[in-house]
């Protein structure tokens, strides 16, 4: 197949105009190529029938990425047991035109407040945490009209805390400086003299500052750094080798690149465009498509926690929907979200920020998973078509997922 004729961008062309690199931090925190074959991998252990259909989804996906304006490349991790099939399609890179790759490094966005669901789960389990706990229990610094604010609230976002990204010194700084190097731990001071948006559990309302004060509270509560947390807590209990939560805006290779198609046919790599500090427990953590997929198995399942009033209260769930929306009719529970589609319901979480779009989900038990990476920004605001279809192909997906015989 011939690729589509688009300007490869270099590393270092990305950060030369200043004004795009403003337009992309006013607009993905407002809401917060060439096309190679299309190739599928399937474990030896895999059914006849997933060969077949790799072949529909591959068709599928490779539609994706060669539409106007599609994405650069997108990679489907599919695993059921112990058997994976990986379906992916265009380039991990445009410089290169290297195919996407289950270990390649990417910014996982939103899905990164699913891990801090982990560790805030893994506490309560400890009983160093009770979801009932209120933010002037653990953090009496924050404001006092905030302090009624349970870590049950936060979780589920239910709180009515305002929105940190959306502070327009917060942007303002990002807009002068995408690689500012904030301190996270302060990032709720852009928002401190700000009321709550209603009474908190009134309602669902998607908040980044949610997830910053979960990781706050968890700080509080054990003396140790987030960071640590999500290693001993995460990261060592399921097995994942290429997950971290930088500072800076690096990142390691192999990668999975990220692009901006304001300009479809000359996409800007914005991989590096911003620092992971700026918007911390709340999307900031760099991981793999592999390591995500470890992720879902285990907390989909309760892997992390094996009070079951600990699972069944993460399952309590309410109107609401993760941000972008996932396939099927959503559902918010505590940092997890169940989405219902026509061949059944999985649970998991969605992201997206320059560059990535990401949906990791995975039956209840944990036995069956998916997650799915496209490199280009896709949400309600910037493409409201583009999202339907993705999440129409994100079904079809699921649907593959739950009827391939056990």
């Amino acid at each position: 197949m011939s690729p589509r004729p688009r300007t490869l961008p270099s590393r270092s062309s990305r950060f030369r105009p200043r004004l795009r690199a403003a337009r992309l931090v006013a607009v993905c925190l407002t809401v917060l190529v060439p096309a190679a074959p299309a190739a599928a991998v399937t474990s030896p252990g895999a059914t006849s029938a997933a060969h077949g259909d790799d072949a529909a989804l591959r068709g599928r996906l490779e539609a994706l990425v060669r539409a106007p304006g599609g994405p650069p490349g997108a990679i489907v991790v599919l695993q059921r047991g112990p058997h994976t099939r990986v379906v992916r399609a265009g380039v991990a890179d445009l410089a290169t035109g290297r195919p996407p790759g289950p270990d390649d490094h990417m910014r996982i966005a939103s899905v990164a407040k699913a891990f801090s669901g982990a560790v805030a789960l893994a506490l309560v389990d400890r009983q160093d945490l009770s979801l009932d706990d209120a933010l002037k229990k653990h953090l009496p610094q924050l404001p006092r009209h905030w302090g009624s604010v349970t870590l049950r609230q936060l979780l589920q976002h239910t709180s009515g805390l305002p929105d940190f990204t959306e502070s327009p010194e917060f942007l303002k700084i990002l807009a002068a400086d995408p690689h500012h190097r904030f301190d996270s731990r302060k990032l709720l001071d852009f928002v401190a003299d700000k009321k709550l948006r209603f009474r908190p559990g009134a309602r669902f309302h998607y908040s980044n500052s949610d997830n910053i004060a979960v990781a706050l509270m968890a700080e509080a509560v054990t003396g140790t750094t987030y960071e640590k947390l999500l290693r001993e807590l995460v990261y060592r209990p399921l097995g994942l080798r290429d997950t971290y939560l930088p500072s800076g805006y690096r990142l390691p290779e192999p990668s999975l690149h990220g692009y901006d198609l304001t300009d479809p046919a000359s996409p800007e790599d914005v991989s590096e465009l911003f620092g992971a500090s700026g918007v911390w427990a709340s999307g900031g953590i760099v991981s793999t498509p592999a390591d995500v997929t470890r992720f879902i198995r285990g907390y989909a399942s309760g892997a992390l926690y094996g009070g079951k009033e600990v699972l069944a209260a993460q399952r309590n769930w309410v109107a609401g929907a993760s941000e972008p929306a996932g396939p099927g009719a959503d559902k918010a529970g505590l940092a997890i979200f169940r989405y219902t589609t026509r061949c059944g319901e999985v649970l998991g979480h969605t992201g997206n920020i320059p560059g990535y779009t990401q949906l990791i989900a995975a039956t209840p038990d944990g036995e069956r998973s998916l997650t799915f990476t496209v490199t280009s920004q896709v949400n309600q605001s910037l493409a409201p078509e583009r999202l339907r279809e993705l999440r129409t192909l994100q079904e079809d997906f699921v649907c593959a997922l739950l009827k391939e015989k056990r």
